[in-house]
């Protein structure tokens, strides 16, 4: 019977205890919402409250009258982009190198150099073949019917 009336006392101070805690986080509540809000400040008059309801309704008028200026202008450059009225401009041509043109691509700070001779295979033609040429009339005989076409793959094999 002892250790229930202890458990009674000690949940009847806990039970007060908290209460306490409640009341004060309540009363911390209001002084910051006090401190930190302005109090609300509604018209006092009939006169006040109506132009508060007139400038909400300009309000949205204007922007009603917006979106439908927005939509009226989008409409008039699909018809005309349909009325076909929309000339595209004539180019012109312009002679520009290709250092010149990766150089207003890339800006100025960008200098490229564009040699497309440089990199090309370097090919020595020999004097032989100059000199076998000869008579062009001379080659076409010799190639002409089917010995022609079997010398002509003999060299090419060798």
């Amino acid at each position: 019977m002892f250790v229930f009336f202890w458990k009674s006392l000690m949940l009847s101070i806990a039970k007060g205890i908290l209460e306490e805690e409640e009341r004060e986080r309540e009363e911390a509540k209001r002084r910051y919402i006090a401190e930190t809000c302005p109090p609300v400040s509604m018209p006092r008059t009939m006169q006040e409250l109506q132009i508060d309801g007139i400038d909400e309704e300009r309000y949205d008028l204007e922007m009603k009258v917006n979106k439908a200026d927005k939509e009226i202008d989008d409409l008039k450059i699909k018809v005309q982009d349909l009325m076909g009225k929309f000339k595209k401009p004539v180019l012109k041509k312009v002679r520009m190198s290709a250092d010149a043109m990766l150089k207003a691509l890339l800006g100025s700070k960008h200098t490229v150099n564009l040699d497309l001779r440089a990199n090309l295979k370097q090919v020595k033609k020999e004097d032989k073949e100059l000199r076998d040429v000869g008579d062009w009339r001379k080659n076409i005989e010799d190639k002409s019917g089917m010995d022609g076409r079997k010398k002509m793959f003999e060299t090419a094999t060798v």
